[in-house]
């Protein structure tokens, strides 16, 4: 299929559009043509008429698109570094849980500003299967909101109402798998073959067999294998998570069409972020542990072209919790460069700062971290200390060798210290997804928890509260440090402890992750502005880093984070070039006194903390001395 016959399959649903909006999507179908048909070749044998099917989903959503998204597109396609910004600052929260429902979420927009966010991820609250759904992340209607929540005209709302606020709406879009009670699912069991084709079945266990032979299970306490047994369907299902989410089979345009729409829908409603979900599980490949694979970067890069033709201010981002050597694959490298997500969570950030912060020693974060591949400068990190979700420790056994420690052991190790079990840890988090075979345990918590703040404020010791405000203050500010979007997580800018009761609501006994996941204590919330209180501390020392970080232009995401070699091996040492000058980030993860070279700032021409405002003089023994878990953003001036 040509361009020229791309414009005739969308010349008819824009037809009665101005001249000026004909030409804009005119010109828009030019520049990313030629990612939408790259992206379909490689994965689709007949990829003419998919791409025509998909330019004229775009041109019908694009001719629905209201006005003020039309300037939204206008302002994002001028100014296409929006989310690279150092302004740029996240929450995350489920709705209900942070404000009962959407309509409370725009009562508490004020909160947001205070802290000054400008990006809010509401996790799933499209329309789930009744009773459990996997935290909603098992959807049975893309089209709906969860009743308890409102409806789509409560959503687009919201979303206006964030929109001029400046906030930007980011929602999930669960693409690997949907509810066993789906639509899709539903005509499948009936026998409508079409949407059969939706779904990877099997008559028999023989290639089921052969594929769980090297397929990891993700919750192999929860939900062992990877296919069940469907009675109407008389097949064996593809069930990575749970036995009531169906993979989808994405080697079907079917699929890929059905989604360009959903994302489309999404986006006129004024969603600005789609979180993809799930998106290393998208293509299945025999012998392998169908993560990762190379179809899926082009499956996205597609659906990016076709994003960007109808509504450019709609941003991508993956959740690819993978392996350091994968994770910036789904940013775009080789032929994909720059094509594929706008954002990824940098789930090695995340876990080497808890590393860190157990061994008091950085030397593992900086080979790590130092290993992973450049990323186009286009994109952006999400960087975060916790979410919704509990944390793998995905320590590879390469980085480990490299500092002398084995991987499996650091692991067992960290499971250990931040379940408590580790001698002399502060530390309360629980051990979630044990799997016997591998001896993987991963971990629920909230930060506070994770931090020692809990057990410290049970205890009633003064030192050790502050000590632990002290750690948490220490990896926000390593968080908002690094570059891209840093992301708070709802609770841990007040210290939120662990829900005693997280097991008491329906669905939720046999899930800790609901530990890390409370109800917003508005009451608590309230001492926000009282620097007497754990609280009151929190929410002053993360909102006065964000503002700090609001204006350094060293952290514009653009900018790389260089890790050095520690002069102290309890010290982690990042250092970003700017024109403008260097920003030298400095983090003592020990409860210490630390030190950094003297000469290393004056070589930078670095010596004013954005942090404390203090100016750095050279002591008589030629350091600078670090306060125990201190952090330090050191540039040449004040900005």
């Amino acid at each position: 299929m040509t361009l020229g016959a791309a414009r005739d399959a969308a010349a008819a649903g824009l037809a009665d559009l101005p001249e000026h909006r004909r030409v804009t999507f005119d010109l828009r179908l030019q520049r990313w043509w030629p990612d939408l048909v790259e992206g379909l070749t490689e994965v689709y044998a007949d990829a003419g008429p998919l791409a025509r099917r998909l330019v004229r989903l775009a041109a019908a959503a694009y001719r629905e698109r209201e006005p003020e998204l039309l300037r939204l597109d206008e302002q994002r396609t001028l100014a296409p570094d929006w989310s690279q910004l150092p302004t740029a600052l996240g929450y995350a929260a489920y709705a209900d849980r942070f404000a009962g429902n959407l309509a409370g979420v725009a009562e508490r927009v004020p909160y947001l500003r205070e802290l000054g966010v400008t990006y809010l991820h509401l996790l799933p609250l499209l329309r789930p299967r009744e009773g459990d759904n996997d935290g909603g992340y098992a959807v049975v209607d893309y089209g709906s909101v969860r009743p308890d929540l409102g409806t789509m005209d409560d959503l687009r709302a919201l979303a206006g109402v964030l929109r001029r606020q400046g906030i930007s709406l980011v929602l999930d879009l669960v693409i690997n798998h949907v509810a066993a009670e789906h639509a899709w699912a539903v005509a499948a069991r009936a026998g409508d073959p079409r949407y059969r084709a939706y779904f990877h079945t099997f008559p028999d266990r023989e290639l089921p067999d052969a594929y769980e032979r090297t397929l990891p299970e993700v919750f192999p306490t929860l939900a062992p294998g990877s296919f069940t047994w469907d009675d109407d369907l008389q097949a064996f299902v593809w069930t990575t998570f749970n036995t009531w989410q169906w993979d989808l089979n994405w080697a079907n345009p079917d699929v890929l069409v059905e989604f360009a729409d959903i994302a489309l829908m999404l986006a006129n409603t004024g969603v600005e972020v789609l979180r993809l979900d799930a998106i290393a599980f998208l293509w299945k490949r025999l012998g392998t542990s169908s993560q990762n694979q190379p179809e899926v970067h082009a499956i996205i890069q597609a659906l990016r072209a076709v994003a960007r033709i109808a509504c450019p201010a709609l941003t991508f981002k993956a959740e690819a919790i993978v392996g350091p050597d994968e994770l910036v694959r789904y940013l775009g490298q080789g032929r994909h460069h720059g094509k594929v997500s706008d954002l990824a969570y940098h789930n090695g950030l995340m876990v080497q700062i808890w590393s860190m912060l157990a061994t008091r020693d950085v030397r593992l974060a900086v080979h790590a971290l130092r290993a992973l591949p450049p990323t186009p400068t286009t994109t952006a990190w999400v960087t975060y200390l916790r979410c919704h979700d509990d944390i793998g420790w995905a320590i590879s056994d390469d980085d480990a060798a490299a500092v002398g420690v084995t991987g499996q052991g650091h692991r067992e190790f960290l499971s250990d210290y931040y379940s408590g079990h580790f001698a002399g840890s502060p530390a309360r988090g629980l051990v979630f997804g044990y799997n016997a075979s591998t001896g993987d345990r991963r971990i629920s918590g909230s930060a506070a928890a994770l931090a020692g703040l809990d057990q410290a404020v049970a205890d009633g010791d003064a030192a050790a509260t502050d000590l632990a405000v002290a750690r948490l203050l220490l990896a926000h500010a390593l968080v908002l440090g690094w570059g891209g979007v840093p992301v708070l997580w709802m609770g841990d800018g007040l210290g939120l402890p662990n829900d005693a009761h997280w097991a008491d609501e329906p669905g939720h006994g046999d899930d800790n992750r609901w530990a890390h996941r409370p109800r917003m204590p508005w009451a608590i919330a309230a001492q926000r502005y009282d620097p007497a209180t754990v609280p009151g501390r929190l929410f002053t020392g993360v909102r006065d880093l964000a503002r700090a970080r609001a204006a350094l232009p060293q952290l514009h995401a653009s900018v790389p984070a260089q890790v050095l070699d520690p002069a102290d091996p309890g010290v982690f040492a990042v250092l970003r070039d700017h024109p403008v000058g260097p920003m030298l980030g400095l983090y003592n993860m020990t409860p210490d006194w630390r030190a950094h070279p003297a000469d290393h700032l004056e070589s930078l021409g670095a010596r004013w903390d954005a942090i404390t405002g203090d100016v750095f003089r050279p002591g008589g023994d030629g350091q600078v001395w670090l306060p125990p878990y201190a952090a330090r953003w050191i540039i040449p001036s004040p900005p």
